[in-house]
């Protein structure tokens, strides 16, 4: 080879080394002035809230990921929603998003979390894993899907006695649909236990699916009622216990939630394995056995005496009425 041939040679190799340098430089640039971008922007939507009384921090707010992801990491996440009198903690935030595809967003936050409300509730969850992804288009989030394995929750009411409620699996599926939420909760193998009594039921498979009129926003924070179900309406397609062994109950129906949290709706109660329902019931409730005893023997009336029987729900704030007059109990305020 000439000595003109290995001098062109070498100029293009080193153009070659130049141009990846200069690339690798305007990538860790442009990677770095978007993450100080982005936690500029993510600081001031945070702080933006302040006009629909809602207070969000994250705690020592930083991107991370580079050089193919990026990602935001809180130590610490706290919301106080005052309008409402609703208020949260979470442990430490980590996210990752794939530098070519931002809108597909992986998270998963640590235990434990608190939420309280002014009307003297407490919830208090801890877990072994909390994974959760989102799909963002159009500045706000369309659809997100949470798993949480081992969750064990506290729940403790002014107008009830405490209570725990864990499950194996936990899943949450939240979906914009147009001005609406859809959501759908399953809980696998949930048990729910009082305080200072034993195991109240065997583990059940519990379902939720949902709509709520007007809420879409709650998905990403952008709701002006804040996170608060207060003023809410909705459509239970499904609200469903299974405790095995073909003991199953579903509620359906419209539903709506006052301004002072009280719960009104015409509801359809299906129930399947009435006496069984009525024994497992009967045991973890002593207390109101004689009432079992009677709902029990009307739904089974009302099928001719089978054991599968569905009957209409009216719950007027809170006050729970079968037909529209047989008083079976109330629920509180939320």
């Amino acid at each position: 080879m000439s000595a003109s041939s290995r001098t062109s040679v070498s100029r293009k190799i080193w153009l070659l080394a130049t141009a990846i340098v200069l690339a690798v430089a305007l990538y860790t640039g442009g990677w770095f002035y978007a993450a100080s971008t982005l936690k500029e922007e993510t600081l001031a939507l945070l702080g933006g809230q302040e006009t629909n009384g809602i207070t969000v921090e994250c705690a020592d707010a930083n991107y991370r990921g580079y050089p193919f992801r990026i990602g935001l990491f809180c130590s610490r996440v706290a919301l106080d929603d005052r309008n409402n009198g609703i208020s949260a903690t979470l442990g430490a935030l980590r996210s990752a998003a794939q530098v070519y595809a931002p809108g597909q967003i992986v998270w998963e936050v640590d235990a434990p979390a608190q939420v309280r409300t002014s009307h003297g509730l407490t919830v208090s969850s801890t877990w072994e894993n909390f994974q959760s992804s989102l799909t963002a288009r159009n500045g706000g989030v369309e659809r997100s899907s949470t798993v949480i394995e081992g969750a064990t929750t506290s729940i403790v009411s002014s107008a009830s006695q405490p209570f725990s409620l864990s499950a194996e699996r936990t899943e949450m599926h939240l979906r914009q649909n147009g001005q609406d939420l859809d959501a759908a909760l399953l809980l696998q193998n949930a048990r729910t236990t009082a305080e200072g009594l034993p195991e109240l039921l065997p583990p059940m498979t519990a379902t939720v699916d949902v709509t709520l009129a007007g809420r879409a926003g709650l998905i990403d924070g952008t709701d002006p009622n804040g996170i608060a179900l207060y003023g809410t309406q909705g459509e239970m397609r499904t609200l469903s216990a299974d405790l095995g062994e073909g003991r199953v109950i579903t509620v359906t129906g419209p539903f709506s939630i006052d301004e002072e949290g009280y719960l009104s709706g015409r509801l359809k109660l299906q129930v399947e394995q009435i006496d069984a329902w009525r024994n497992s019931l009967a045991l973890a409730f002593p207390e109101i056995a004689p009432a079992l005893q009677t709902v029990a023997g009307m739904l089974s009336a009302l099928n001719g005496g089978g054991q599968n029987a569905s009957i209409d729900l009216t719950v007027n704030r809170g006050k729970v009425f079968a037909g529209g007059f047989i008083p079976l109990g109330e629920i509180p305020r939320l």
